[in-house]
């Protein structure tokens, strides 16, 4: 993976779990089979890695995929776009594969790396790019998109602070308002993204479904598609 000037460029990186039916999305299970949330959690990465896709023609960026487990390479043949790159996810607890993808990613040469959760179809290319055309600047700071429920679903960096992610209560409506704390604590500029929705719930998914119907179409295409076949089951 290594290329030559990638010190040049933010890595757009989206964490993701193979869609395998029975473990991904299992919240959503029920009112969604199995293999309905799987295909949901497939179409949630389609879309985000679209997104990503046209975030890197508005900005100095690549597409990366942090995938688990080991071995499911194949699986993502279908669901990203040509361009993106596979990198493997290490780690046992979420904060340690937050630092260790971050980690990997920088020694791999980005001169800066945003790590983007696959659980908000909707957020926008332009937030994307947003995020990577701001660690652009000078200086060391953070990139923050706060979700609704107190969480984040991306987190920007231009070089590896552990501090961010130590003792943060994670999964719970604390995780923002403490990564802020920490990033004064260290003294980092934050820049706050406009608010997004982590789906991981039947309550949450409620809500997307809600919010695609206000929003354009070209929002979330494969979510939207799949959401309106379960119309009535959510």
């Amino acid at each position: 993976m290594r290329r030559p000037k990638l010190r040049e460029f933010c890595a757009l990186a989206v964490m993701t779990k193979a869609p395998a039916p029975g473990n991904v999305k299992t919240r959503l299970s029920p009112p969604l089979t199995p293999e309905e949330a799987a295909e949901l959690n497939a179409c949630f990465l389609r879309d985000i890695s679209l997104s990503i896709a046209i975030a890197t023609e508005l900005s100095s960026a690549r597409g990366i995929a942090v995938y688990t487990p080991s071995g499911s390479e194949a699986s993502y043949d279908s669901l990203l776009p040509p361009s993106f790159e596979l990198l493997a996810q290490r780690g046992q607890s979420f904060g340690e594969r937050l630092v260790s993808a971050l980690e990997d990613l920088f020694t791999i040469g980005f001169g800066s790396v945003c790590l983007i959760n696959s659980d908000s179809p909707a957020a926008r290319p332009e937030s994307f790019a947003e995020a990577a055309n701001e660690l652009a600047n000078p200086g060391d700071r953070i990139v923050l998109g706060p979700a609704e429920d107190g969480g984040y679903y991306l987190i920007g960096l231009k070089k590896l602070h552990r501090r961010l992610f130590e003792n943060i209560d994670w999964s719970t409506e604390r995780v923002f308002s403490q990564t802020i704390e920490r990033a004064r604590e260290i003294g980092l500029t934050v820049h706050v993204l406009r608010e997004g929705l982590d789906v991981d719930d039947h309550r949450s998914l409620s809500r997307l479904s809600e919010q695609l119907c206000r929003e354009n179409a070209d929002v979330a295409p494969n979510t939207r598609k799949f959401l309106e076949e379960l119309r009535g089951r959510i």
